[in-house]
């Protein structure tokens, strides 16, 4: 490596830490590290079909270090936890080692925050936003299907709730996917299956909080159709290993829960204290670097991000991925010696599965779209996502092969 090769450290392997890494590796002059405790990446928005059976393993996680070989030229992986961000000496510290950084995007994503202030919520109920939980997840539904095959005409168990708390993205599209495997599956399995309820739960007054009224109501119509019990307005007080309570007196009963009503972003040290909300994101500068620090951005999940308004965009894949096109821009210009422009962040669109070949969507707020048509515009947008890892990390892996053979 050249000794005017400035260093990049990108922190994490979701979404945004990829599209960093993928915006960088066309920067002439840079070395890039990609470091990740896990050695996989995540497709956390394809989780509502992995849960439900119909997508396998591969199809929602790759590997990094395949992927990271794939590139033309030298992207490093580093399968490691950070321990530390040295911001006053630019280095990252690990569990044996430490690297230094010209540059560094913390791109450390978020986990699913079970409220404390609801008794019992952690113990008794699964997250999808680490690969584990949903595989988890997916094995009590399997569990679940297969209790109703092999011991149809126990009285004794009846109906059987499924409880989702959260009616947010991806609370709706688990319970819709779920909703329609339960559906379609009926005549093979048997009538039993359907005695299985899902119930989706929130607290907001509405489903998809912030979302468009057609979005909204459309989704409502669809649910609805597959059997789905909407539950809003709806406050849990406690929850324990077979009931959820609620503050208005009401008890439901569950099989099994899985919570997505909200997220925090896990703890990562640096050596200063630093402006972070009370979800524990980071409060960025206009052009989404730490302040004071004109080194390191921060971007995805794990940010407070803001519209042109000043209001919060809610943390997407799409989100994360402008922030990363924006902060790999904004090293190629301060590279070039460029004035930086502020991030402007805006969603084109937005598409919500809802089970099988049928979706909700809308883009530029102006075109929207239902059913089947949806189904195929949004799976176009992650196929072309998924292939596109899929043609990198068969890349690498050749490489990889070809020096395990030499």
């Amino acid at each position: 490596m050249g000794e005017d090769m400035k260093k990049v450290i990108v922190i994490g392997g979701g979404y945004g830490g990829l599209r960093a890494v993928e915006h960088l590796s066309g920067i002439e002059g840079l070395h890039i590290t990609l470091i990740d405790k896990h050695p996989y990446h995540y497709l956390q928005t394809e989780a509502y079909g992995y849960i439900a059976g119909r997508f396998d393993l591969h199809g929602v996680a790759i590997d990094l270090k395949n992927w990271c070989l794939g590139f033309k030229k030298w992207v490093e992986f580093v399968h490691d936890e950070v321990t530390l961000l040295d911001l006053e000496n630019k280095t990252v510290h690990l569990s044996q080692t430490k690297l230094h950084y010209d540059y560094a995007i913390i791109a450390i994503g978020a986990e699913t925050n079970f409220f404390s202030f609801i008794e019992g919520l952690r113990e008794n109920s699964f997250g999808v936003k680490k690969l584990r939980n949903a595989f988890n997840f997916r094995t009590a539904f399997e569990r679940l299907l297969y209790s109703k095959v092999e011991d149809p005409l126990d009285k004794n168990k009846g109906v059987l709730n499924i409880a989702i708390g959260g009616a947010g993205l991806s609370g709706v599209e688990i319970a819709a996917e779920m909703a329609d495997v339960i559906k379609k599956h009926t005549q093979s399995i048997g009538a039993s299956t359907q005695e299985i309820k899902i119930h989706l739960i929130d607290a907001s007054a509405t489903i998809l909080p912030g979302m468009s009224d057609y979005v909204v109501s459309r989704t409502c119509e669809r649910l609805e159709d597959l059997g789905i019990e909407i539950m809003t307005d709806a406050f849990i007080e406690k929850v324990d290993a077979s009931s959820i309570y609620f503050k208005d007196g009401r008890v439901l009963d569950f099989y099994f829960m899985i919570f997505t009503g909200g997220i925090k972003v896990p703890s990562f040290e640096l050596s200063r204290e630093v402006k972070k909300n009370n979800i524990n994101q980071f409060l960025v500068d206009q052009y989404m670097r730490i302040p004071d620090e004109p080194s390191v951005f921060a971007i995805g999940d794990c940010v407070e991000i803001h519209d042109a308004q000043g209001q919060i965009l809610a943390p997407t894949a799409q989100t994360a991925e402008r922030s990363a096109e924006y902060a790999a821009q904004c090293i190629k210009q301060e590279l070039e010696r460029k004035e930086l422009k502020p991030f402007n962040a805006s969603i084109d669109g937005v598409f919500v599965a809802l089970g099988g070949k049928y979706a909700v969507g809308e883009m530029f707020k102006i075109i929207k779209v239902k059913g089947y048509a949806a189904y195929l515009l949004k799976k176009l947008i992650t196929y072309t996502y998924y292939i596109g890892l899929k043609l990198r990390v068969n890349t690498g892996f050749k490489k990889r092969t070809k020096t395990f053979d030499e």
